[in-house]
């Protein structure tokens, strides 16, 4: 396909993880749930192992289904053993949370850098395209931030002005608590119909990267902003928890949306298409290498996204944006996330029928740091 020539130039890929065994389950929208072609229908994604590394010491590189309990980097082996000085200043962790009703869409995210730590919340107005509230703070290094081992932990952020907490029960119930400027969230969410996906890989001038993304979860709770109450009863939430050992300089591109029936994560840049995942009718399905094109001039404008594998191909439309520009010397960062909707079709496999998305709403990310 042909660009504009100011249309955004994509990261280059970067390694990919060990082949997957196939594809697998997770939530979906669209019209009935069984083929009536009678092809075969794709298999489903491993399960998840015990830990991250083998007994080797060799991360279990691939896309599994299921939650892991810890990502200790100290076992590594070489070639992917670091030393405790190069991790301190490499091990990056973040735990985010989305959450999204016909009115109001809302993110909140706490990201351990290694060396010092921040956080961000929004609340954004779906019906009017308003910004209501737009939190953004670093923390002191050691002491604001602790974030979870695992995709079940706690994570926490704490400042003398604001506070948040990620939390889980075990069970996949989950809880967000926020107090900063201008916005506080109580919001309860999970179990999720669909296992989580756990994606491992290699990561170059790194070491390696672990995340797990969740399908969409049922939302309860309110959000209370200084124009108005929202009722979260009946909305969705997702999350993503992130641990890897990241090069001094990352990029990707990010897309992901969620109903309780169907959900999707796309990443383009420092990890390839490991994380690459279509949630569908219960179970989670690998997609290939994603494409972003959209117009750098013009980020609001229409975004046209697709997988190599043939399996998505969407459009969205950005309402709005929460943007971020941070330059401290040592390090910076580049942050766009637009607010939308996605429109086009998905499937789980190239014989299977296409699924129509319409109007699902979720967010685009173009990020670059130097961290």
């Amino acid at each position: 396909m042909k660009q504009p020539a100011n249309w955004h130039k994509e990261p280059p890929a970067e390694p990919r993880g060990a082949l997957d065994t196939a594809a697998g389950g997770g939530g979906g929208i669209g019209i009935g749930r069984d083929d009536p072609s009678g092809a075969a229908a794709p298999a489903a994604l491993p399960a998840a192992p015990a830990g991250v590394i083998g007994a080797d010491g060799l991360p279990r590189f691939g896309r599994y289904a299921g939650q892991v309990d810890g990502f200790d980097w100290r076992a590594l082996a070489a070639p992917y053993a670091r030393g405790a000085l190069w991790r301190r200043f490499h091990h990056k962790r973040w735990h985010y949370v989305a959450l999204a009703t016909e009115q109001i869409f809302c993110a909140v995210a706490i990201v351990d850098v290694g060396w010092t730590s921040t956080a961000f919340a929004y609340a954004f107005d779906r019906a009017d395209g308003d910004m209501l509230a737009n939190f953004s703070q670093d923390g002191l290094p050691g002491r604001s931030a602790s974030l979870a081992g695992h995709a079940g932990g706690a994570s926490r952020f704490r400042t003398r002005r604001s506070s948040i907490l990620i939390d889980s029960d075990g069970a996949g119930r989950h809880r967000l608590e926020l107090r900063c400027d201008h916005v506080e969230i109580d919001a309860e969410f999970g179990p999720g119909s669909s296992p989580l996906l756990l994606a491992v890989g290699p990561i170059a001038k790194g070491s390696v990267h672990a995340t797990q993304k969740s399908s969409g979860m049922p939302l309860t709770g309110q959000v209370r902003t200084w124009r108005d109450d929202y009722d979260l009863a009946g909305g969705v939430a997702s999350f993503d928890y992130s641990n890897g050992l990241l090069a001094r300089e990352t990029a990707w591109r990010w897309a992901s949306a969620h109903s309780l029936e169907m959900g999707f994560n796309l990443q383009a840049g420092y990890f390839g298409d490991n994380e690459n995942a279509l949630w569908l009718d219960g179970r989670i399905y690998p997609l290939g290498p994603a494409h972003f094109l959209y117009d750098v001039s013009d980020p609001l404008a229409r975004w046209h996204i697709f997988t190599e594998d043939d399996l998505l191909e969407l459009h969205f439309t950005p309402d709005g944006a929460r943007r971020e520009d941070k330059n401290l010397v040592v390090a910076a960062s580049r942050y766009l996330q637009p607010i939308g909707t996605f429109t086009g079709w998905v499937r789980s496999g190239p014989e299977q029928p296409k699924r129509m998305v319409n109007q699902l709403v979720g967010v685009t990310e173009d990020h670059h740091s130097r961290w």
